[in-house]
């Protein structure tokens, strides 16, 4: 659910805040221990980061002139290879210690059959999934571009609104205003970054990184991907993704096109990065999201110690994009 969640928003704050508020009470009602609990909806939040149709794909599309299809389709196997990896973590772990996750008392469960229960389940879990699956096959099949599918995603979830019976005006006009603002903040940003980069390499501070970057020992190419992944990282605590993408991206595309990188594998492994940095304690954005929401009962600490497991996952994957990008159809 986490990662449907987080696939049809595209944002952290949005698919944490929201699996915390309905979740985690329950979790922690059922005696669920608050570390797996918190862990788990901080994790599921940030893979909408990795997952297309992700936002942070899309922006880094546009920074790196790589087309958007291109970068969702060498993104969908990290991502449904972290959801696999998170399951299995998970089951692993609530069956060697089964004190984690108690089986839910039979007096609180429904009436209902099995079979009413699975129907239920998938009314509830296939709106979000066909959404998902409308906008990128209209990506993936050549039949609209990036910008033309969020069209199409509009369209379909006013359909779905109108079959759930929540559709009004009233919802249009406040997600149009949202998406005014939102959109405005995102060319003030854009402008202003592009303004920074006018100015940094005018006053030659891209002649500084480069050199800088040439003067790291060892491979070239690996040291600067080392490097560069070591400071988006850090620099994902304070910052947002978007002025990552804007100021700090550009900065380094002409090095990497120099080293003969990928942009596209570049450009993923930058995604993944944001990701895990997005998760890590002490500044990870999801942490403070889901403590904004969470029960006086949470403690800080339990949240951080939740997210550590996931977080290795994660730096596992992306270890394996940056050694092994074939397995994943991207090449390097």
């Amino acid at each position: 659910v986490g990662s449907l969640l987080a696939a049809s928003t595209g944002i952290v704050g949005a698919s944490v805040i929201s699996m915390g508020v309905i979740s985690l009470p329950v979790m922690l009602k059922y005696h669920y221990q608050p570390e797996l609990a918190c862990g788990t909806i901080c994790a599921s939040g940030t893979l909408g980061q990795i997952i297309p149709p992700s936002i942070v794909l899309i922006i880094l599309g546009d920074v790196f002139q790589v087309p958007v299809g291109d970068l969702f389709k060498a993104a969908v196997w990290p991502g449904l290879l972290l959801v696999a990896l998170y399951i299995v973590y998970i089951l692993i772990f609530s069956f060697a210690k089964k004190s984690v996750a108690p089986a839910i008392p039979k007096d609180t469960l429904s009436n209902s059959s099995k079979k009413e229960e699975i129907i239920a389940a998938l009314k509830n879990i296939i709106p979000p999934l066909l959404l998902v699956l409308c906008v990128l096959g209209s990506i993936f099949s050549g039949a609209a571009t990036a910008t033309e599918s969020s069209a199409v995603g509009c369209i379909c979830a006013l359909v779905l609104g109108a079959i759930y019976q929540k559709f009004s005006l009233t919802m249009v006009k406040e997600a149009a205003l949202e998406a005014v603002k939102i959109s405005s903040m995102v060319f003030a940003i854009l402008i202003g970054a592009t303004a920074f980069s006018m100015v940094f390499n005018y006053t030659g501070g891209d002649e500084v990184v480069e050199n800088f970057m040439n003067s790291l020992p060892g491979d070239k190419k690996w040291s600067f991907v080392i490097f560069t992944m070591l400071a988006i990282f850090l620099l994902g605590f304070f910052i947002d993704f978007v002025e990552i993408a804007y100021i700090i991206v550009p900065i380094l595309i002409p090095i990497s096109e120099s080293l003969g990188i990928s942009p596209l594998w570049f450009a993923i492994l930058i995604a993944m990065n944001l990701q895990t940095s997005f998760l890590t304690p002490p500044f990870g954005f999801s942490l403070f999201y889901l403590k904004g929401v969470a029960p006086l009962s949470v403690r800080t600490t339990q949240i951080y110690k939740g997210v550590l497991p996931f977080i290795a996952i994660q730096i596992f994957v992306l270890i394996l994009i940056a050694v092994y990008p074939g397995l994943f159809g991207i090449v390097p």
